[in-house]
């Protein structure tokens, strides 16, 4: 009978050590996971006139995924300057290996091209060492004709995306593609891009942009 108890206190005491290593991963596994850091996506927003045209969330601002970034708010119309805009990616533990993020900026057809600033189509900057912006882009519309088409699309061998919440806070045709406030994010990924129109003038309201950055 003695031998038979010792017997089951040593398996006992086996047991105990197994579910004690199960349970705790091993110390490197929790160093890794301390390291993780989530990539970030960031706006820079600023106005060269009138600061009542750009309002919200001025200056830089950086958000982590899953996250929607503070609401940045256009205006402009007949008073002077307008605003000037760019979006960069932080990825410091490079999710994003190999992925492409655009902004194309452009003036609506029949569109009067001054009111949009540095056409083109821009890179969004997926950094891995430091927090850094694309070039600036700059929206001017007021009451000539038309205004100006920004389009966020992306190219990428992993699973990510962009969502866009444009909305409008007044006269909705000055924000096309837009909902009224608060909207509805709409996704950006490699089969989908995703366009919004700014065309405010001396109507009522404005429109206002967040983005969101998703990893899965």
């Amino acid at each position: 009978m003695k031998h038979i108890t010792q017997k089951v206190m040593v398996l006992s005491a086996a047991a105990a050590t197994a579910a004690a290593v199960t349970l705790l991963p091993a110390p490197h596994a929790q160093a890794r996971t301390r390291l993780l850091s989530p990539p970030e996506i960031g706006i820079q927003f600023n106005a060269d006139g009138d600061p009542g045209q750009c309002s919200g969330r001025t200056g830089e601002q950086w958000h982590f995924d899953q996250h929607l970034t503070d609401p940045i708010r256009f205006d402009t119309d007949s008073r002077p300057g307008g605003c000037r805009l760019a979006f960069g990616i932080y990825d410091p533990d490079n999710y994003f290996a190999g992925a492409s993020v655009t902004y194309r900026f452009e003036s609506s057809t029949g569109g009067n091209p001054a009111q949009c600033g540095n056409q083109g189509t821009h890179q969004m900057p997926i950094q891995r060492t430091s927090r850094a912006f694309g070039p600036s882009i700059r929206i001017d519309t007021d009451n000539r004709p038309g205004g100006c088409v920004l389009t966020f699309a992306l190219s990428s061998p992993t699973l990510m995306g962009i969502d866009v919440d444009y909305s409008s806070d007044g006269n909705r045709d000055q924000c096309g593609n837009a909902l009224p406030f608060p909207g509805i994010p709409s996704p950006v990924d490699n089969s989908r891009a995703v366009p919004i129109v700014i065309d405010t003038d001396d109507r009522p309201g404005g429109c206002r942009l967040q983005l969101r950055l998703r990893s899965f």
